[in-house]
């Protein structure tokens, strides 16, 4: 799609759907719901694939149940992502509720780094982009570089206007050495299937042999950061909390692998006890184990 093309899309459909209020953002969402689960159900193979390897012992019509509200959830996230770009940063802080935001302060007047993970799991994107606003630590975060241009800058600015520093999958190293001076949190989303599995770790999670990022644990052990996981769980629509979890205090002293095997149990405890809130149009599992 031409840069043209791009910015007309964008002013007049994208930004109007998200000057709108939230309760006719949600009216939109039940039609995109309508839309992508009954007229063209969108990656409908992969979802109930993924739902049937990772829970065996469900019957089919809990299955179907499960994919039916995640649908519904789904063009929620869809909606929720196209409000960042003309939301305040108070109107999406008062859907974010932290836990506990002392524990990530503690590590700040200990003069400590942090590595934040979390997974694919309720709303990650507005933890995210309000990541600065949890802690005194300068928030940064991975992003995929977009091939088209004009996305690219448009959700690049849009993730960092509320002080979120974002470095590219291409910079991370980089980017740790050249702020290695600096009290940062370094946020991760490590459920997403590694480009290269020889590059990864494989685990059992959700029933299946699964490999995982090791980029969080690398990076982690390297500068010795204390490692937290952040659990998202979904309050009730449009409204979401996060929870910091202490993986490691001293991550270099850890066994290798711990704390990638660690994060993905707690992702894993989240999603077995809601499995409708996560990202499940992911082809988590495209790779196997030799």
């Amino acid at each position: 799609m031409s840069y043209i093309l791009s910015a007309l899309l964008f002013y007049l459909v994208i930004l109007p759907i998200s000057l709108l209020p939230f309760p006719l953002l949600y009216k939109l969402s039940d039609f995109l719901f309508l839309i992508f689960y009954y007229v063209t159900p969108y990656r409908r193979k992969v979802v109930m694939q993924n739902l049937q390897s990772s829970f065996p012992e469900k019957s089919e019509k809990e299955i179907n149940e499960i994919a039916k509200e995640f649908y519904r959830h789904f063009c929620d996230i869809i909606v929720e992502t196209l409000k960042l770009f003309s939301a305040s940063q108070q109107a999406i802080e008062s859907r974010i509720d932290l836990v506990n935001p002392g524990l990530a302060d503690e590590y700040y007047r200990k003069n400590k780094s942090l590595v934040l993970v979390t997974g694919h799991y309720g709303n990650w994107e507005w933890p995210a982009v309000t990541l600065s606003s949890h802690s005194k630590h300068k928030g940064t975060g991975i992003y995929q570089r977009l091939s088209n241009k004009f996305f690219d800058k448009k959700l690049r600015n849009t993730r960092a206007k509320f002080g979120v520093e974002l470095m590219s999958t291409r910079e991370v190293a980089d980017f740790f050495e050249s702020h290695v001076n600096q009290l940062c949190t370094y946020g991760f989303i490590n459920d997403q299937s590694p480009s290269d599995p020889k590059k990864g770790h494989w685990v059992t999670f959700l029933n299946q042999p699964t490999c995982m990022l090791l980029g969080a644990e690398k990076y982690a052990v390297k500068y010795d950061y204390p490692i937290l996981y952040g659990k998202i769980t979904r309050i009730k629509r449009g409204y979401y909390r996060i929870e910091y979890i202490t993986i490691s205090d001293n991550p270099s002293k850890e066994k290798p692998f711990f704390i990638t095997e660690e994060c993905a149990r707690i992702n894993e405890s989240v999603i077995r006890k809601d499995p409708a809130y996560w990202l499940w149009t992911h082809r988590r599992w495209k790779h196997k184990q030799l």
